[in-house]
């Protein structure tokens, strides 16, 4: 398979199709394609996570988290999330890049654990950062994604929050490591925002399983 630069990857992101009226209740900002093609890259070309395994992306949104890793080669990438209209855009850019190892699912992440234990191999995701009305919500999607996985879990957290993550990572007994500090464009989605746009820095964290006992 023919290997992806990042401009490449990039530029191909920027064709993706995004909200077309965000819910500020999901808190649904877009990945933007920079951080997208950022994170993935590294989680591709420097861990190996992506190309021939099965990867899921929690709380996918229109999926350009999921439609970056099946460029990457991804054996299959699953995108879920509780939002069908989210789904809807997601599977017609999934149709427009012809991309045939690419799944979506509806359901509430919050409840997959269970169903799902240790089924994928890598676990993908820029969660709520639960500000406002999901205050707690960056965490509950980190511990299911925590039962997912069986490598690692790729995540991206407000840098503010990194200590409390840190102390839920010791309490999990499991590694983290924070393998690239970004600057997130938030566009002005909402009323409420006053600036057109605001930037917010943000940590792309591996959590891996290395000290568990085998």
């Amino acid at each position: 398979m023919k290997k992806l630069k990042l401009k490449e990857l990039e530029s191909r992101l920027q064709q993706v199709d995004d909200f077309e009226n965000p819910k500020l209740l999901l808190e649904q900002y877009p990945t933007r394609p920079h951080i997208a093609a950022c994170m993935l890259y590294t989680i591709h070309n420097t861990f190996d996570d992506i190309e021939n395994k099965v990867v899921a992306d929690l709380g996918c949104g229109c999926g350009i988290l999921s439609i970056g890793s099946a460029m990457l080669g991804a054996g299959l990438c699953v995108g879920f999330d509780i939002d069908a209209d989210a789904l809807e855009i997601f599977s017609r850019n999934a149709e427009e890049f012809e991309l045939t190892n690419i799944d979506m699912i509806q359901c509430d992440v919050c409840s997959l654990a269970a169903r799902t234990s240790k089924t994928f191999d890598t676990v993908i995701m820029n969660p709520p950062f639960g500000t406002k009305h999901n205050k707690g919500m960056d965490i509950t999607f980190l511990k299911v994604a925590l039962q997912m996985a069986q490598t690692a879990v790729y995540s991206l957290h407000k840098t503010s929050t990194r200590k409390h993550i840190q102390k839920k990572a010791d309490e999990w007994k499991v590694k983290m490591e924070v393998i690239a500090e970004l600057r997130y464009d938030l566009p002005a989605s909402y009323k409420f925002h006053k600036k057109s746009s605001v930037d917010i820095e943000v940590d792309l964290i591996k959590f891996s399983f290395e000290k568990l006992p085998n």
